[in-house]
């Protein structure tokens, strides 16, 4: 099996549950993986679908044009005897504007007849409180939402369907799963566990919208993706975050990764943070 993102959030942990269950999983990606792979190096495409008949399927990242490089690689996937695709979406990915390339990916996907497929949709990650994406810095989480929730998923939680999908793809054909966690949380409920958990305080502050995005430029991010992240936030602003779905559950067969628990497991992250 052919897990692209092999070195990000999910991708690493799907190869990894493969390997454990005795399946052969080839991860690719630019840096880190067992195959080099670059969207922006078609001449990579075919050497990572040699051999491969499932596909976890990861779009470029900070980008929101990207349906022609995918379209060449899913001509090729066609081509090499792909018999399954697994998509790596995002929430409402089929609501998403049209100037960013979601929605026209997933039917990309979705209307090709020489393999079945999946999309998985996940809300927003837990571990973006762990990592750099919504770092709390010197106690203050920092990141505009309103006063709206979202109902947050453990990204082993989707690795865990994804393995599911690509195992038993003939169960997940055609299928759209929205994989959250198992209840709807603000920015405060977040910084309340957090606190709770790593014994150090931490704070909830909002922000202006344009504000944030500005500073996420301003710290690296491409100009253009300005556009992902207003609508990403925009849905949670507007009181349209993530629900809970009970997707994980019903591939899994359990219920999805509660916040709480994640916030246990990962206390040590926000510790150390605390004090530096």
């Amino acid at each position: 099996m052919l897990i692209l993102g092999g070195s990000g959030r999910t991708g690493y942990l799907i190869a990894k549950q493969l390997t454990d269950r005795g399946v052969g999983a080839c991860t690719a990606s630019r840096h880190g993986s067992d195959l080099h792979f670059d969207w922006d190096e078609p001449s990579t495409y075919a050497d990572a679908l040699d051999g491969g008949d499932r596909v976890y399927l990861v779009t470029p990242t900070m980008r929101i044009r990207y349906v022609d490089p995918v379209s060449k690689f899913l001509d090729l996937a066609e081509a090499a005897g792909v018999s399954h695709v697994t998509l790596l979406s995002t929430y409402n990915g089929d609501r998403a504007p049209q100037d960013v390339d979601v929605a026209a990916v997933e039917d990309q996907v979705a209307n090709r007849e020489g393999f079945t497929h999946t999309i998985l949709r996940p809300a927003w990650v837990m571990q973006n409180f762990t990592d750099d994406h919504l770092p709390i810095v010197d106690g203050l989480l920092i990141v505009p939402s309103g006063g709206g929730a979202e109902a947050f998923v453990d990204a082993l939680d989707i690795a865990e369907v994804a393995v599911e999908t690509l195992l038993h793809p003939a169960e997940h054909a055609g299928a759209a799963y929205s994989l959250t966690g198992p209840e709807a949380l603000t920015f405060d409920d977040v910084a309340t566990t957090i606190t709770a958990v790593s014994r150090r305080p931490v704070t909830y502050q909002d922000i202006d919208q344009e504000v944030w995005i500005n500073g996420a430029i301003a710290a690296g991010v491409p100009a253009d993706y300005s556009k992902m992240l207003k609508w990403l936030t925009g849905s949670i602003i507007a009181g349209q975050g993530s629900t809970p779905t009970g997707d994980v559950e019903t591939v899994l067969g359990r219920p999805a990764t509660s916040f709480e628990a994640f916030a246990q497991h990962s206390a040590a992250v926000w510790t150390v943070q605390g004090g530096k």
